[in-house]
């Protein structure tokens, strides 16, 4: 395959969204963000991770100051035209498709695009094969774990080889060998394609060990942002979960999070 090469920057400004008459996002500004980075989004449940992933893929009504990918406007886009520098993976794909894994990504991947079988089949077999799911191909997606159908989407949206890959959570339903499998993958695929991967994640430590940025919310605000171990720290996880923790340092010099409890109300 031969992926796009993000030419610039990601810049987001004043990102305001209402839903049902709520002000979720309030004019946030997220900091310059640059191709071959992944950035974790962290944040208590509520915060408005999920909506800024998708008011930047354009599925959620969204006003902004300013919207580009180096010289590419992408605020007047809709979320189809969007798609096509954009990928976003949701927390779970719907359960009800009796397609097998590899008709969805047929599906998937020729959706708007002038794609025939013979093209199409060598991108989906390279997708299945980098997730390490090439077992999965003959199997229905209704009869897929969580975990494996979370999977299947990351290879969706891989497959479309987009210049920004927006990801929810991908983490949530996998066992552990799985969750380190997919992050060094995701590293490795981020730097090799000149990717911008933005994920939404919970483990600290893994935010800690694979990401080389972080953006912290509460309320629908950006806290900080920065490198993981300068933004994750004591004061900044008492201020967006409440709790009392502590930054220690491993035997192999890595920084861990240790929580000791939570802080009195």
């Amino acid at each position: 395959m031969t992926p796009h090469i993000a030419n610039g920057e990601l810049r987001a400004l004043e990102i305001t969204v209402r839903l049902n008459g709520r002000l979720i996002l309030d004019a946030l500004n997220l900091p310059p963000l640059g191709a071959g980075q992944m950035v974790a989004l962290l944040g208590p449940n509520g915060s408005g991770k999920s909506t800024l992933l998708k008011s930047l893929a354009g599925l959620v009504p969204a006003s902004f100051g300013a919207l580009s990918l180096g010289a590419s406007d992408l605020a007047p886009l809709r979320a189809s035209a969007r798609a096509g520098h954009i990928r976003y993976l949701p927390q779970s794909l719907p359960g009800d498709i009796h397609l097998t894994v590899t008709e969805s990504l047929l599906v998937a991947l020729r959706a708007g695009r002038a794609l025939n079988t013979q093209h199409a089949f060598p991108i989906v077999k390279t997708a299945l094969a980098e997730l390490g799911i090439s077992d999965l191909a003959n199997r229905y997606l209704d009869e897929l774990s969580g975990g494996q159908k979370q999977l299947v989407g990351l290879a969706q949206a891989l497959s479309h080889e987009p210049q920004v890959l927006l990801l929810d959570e991908p983490l949530a339903s996998l066992d552990l060998n799985h969750q380190h499998h997919v992050m060094q993958l995701l590293g490795r695929l981020t730097q090799e394609r000149r990717l911008l991967t933005l994920i939404v994640l919970h483990d600290l430590n893994s935010v800690l060990q694979y990401c080389g940025q972080a953006l912290l919310m509460r309320d629908g605000a950006l806290l900080a942002s920065g490198a993981p171990a300068k933004v994750i720290t004591a004061e900044s996880l008492a201020a967006m979960f409440g709790v009392r923790a502590r930054i220690e340092t491993c035997s192999l010099g890595r920084p861990y999070v240790l929580v000791d409890g939570l802080l009195p109300i």
